[in-house]
């Protein structure tokens, strides 16, 4: 039996981007009552009412007052505003849920709708989401990072299980921090597959190619991380105190893409660290090689 089932939640979500759509799919899938959604487009309500069902509004306030249930999933720099003026309009009915889904924004996001006497959460999924089929395909089985006033602390954990999610508890204080990390998983990593892209394309190769080329070693690298963990994992000329490679890479990449020096040398000094703690690489060649990337 789903929380939707115990409570009887009427649902409304605000704000049909990528992740307000999925979660009102995955939602509407598990049993979920979405009884409205929001958006300030016609042409997302459009696109996104397929997938969630629920009657559509161009007015948070009219949507939120359909519900006791109210998801904001807007872009993180609007979810304050959009919480003060639905709670402002009186679209907040005391007791109700108020949930929203950024991973850096704390509980003083929805501080106006506490005021107005709801009970507030955030339920983050650790996810990346490029499009809505996507998302829908990647949320169940994710973790989701769940802040919560404790009236529906244990009614959150239950959201995460119907959206087929694993939930754990962090600290209002610790949401920025968590999702930092979250951004070097995921974000980060992109960028450093755009750094690999930089260098292989100044030798000729083409962004498809560079793909093709340097896959099997992402996918191997993922694979020796989630089997052996992240210090076991670690090869390379850093690991095996390689120091004459790492001088030769950086005197390579000061002749002929300098831009991408201060990165490899960051990324490097910290690899230091972790072949130390594998204790392949001493003491005496990490100092050797952080002084080189210095």
């Amino acid at each position: 039996m789903n929380t939707q089932e115990i409570t009887g939640d009427a649902v409304a979500i605000l704000g049909l981007g990528k992740v307000g759509t999925a979660i009102g799919f995955l939602l509407r899938k598990a049993g979920y009552r979405i009884v409205a959604v929001a958006s300030r487009s016609e042409a997302s309500l459009n696109r996104g009412i397929v997938y969630t069902g629920g009657r559509p509004y161009l007015n948070f306030s009219e949507a939120a007052l359909k519900a006791n249930c109210i998801i904001i999933t807007t872009s993180d720099d609007a979810i304050a505003q959009v919480c003060e003026k639905v709670s402002n309009e009186g679209g907040i009915r005391h007791g109700a849920k108020v949930i929203h889904m950024s991973g850096a924004g704390r509980l003083d996001l929805l501080q106006s709708a506490q005021d107005a006497g709801a009970h507030i959460a955030c339920i983050h999924p650790l996810q990346s989401f490029a499009d809505v089929d996507g998302a829908i395909k990647n949320i169940p089985n994710s973790t989701f990072g769940i802040t919560s006033v404790d009236e529906i602390r244990e009614w959150s954990v239950q959201m995460v299980k119907d959206l087929g999610g694993m939930p754990f508890f962090i600290s209002d204080a610790d949401k920025p921090l968590y999702h930092a990390a979250a951004c070097i998983a995921s974000n980060y990593l992109t960028t450093l597959i755009y750094i690999v892209e930089e260098i292989y394309q100044s030798l000729g190769l083409s962004q498809e190619d560079t793909i093709k080329a340097v896959w099997p070693l992402v996918m191997g690298t993922i694979s020796n991380i989630e089997t052996k963990g992240t210090v076991q994992a670690l090869t390379g000329p850093v690991a095996r105190g390689d120091a004459g490679t790492v001088r030769r890479h950086t005197e390579a990449l000061r002749r002929k893409l300098p831009a991408l020096l201060q990165a490899y040398s960051a990324l490097g000094i910290l690899t230091c660290d972790l072949g130390l703690k594998k204790k392949t690489l001493s003491f005496e060649t990490a100092l050797l090689i952080k002084e080189l990337l210095k």
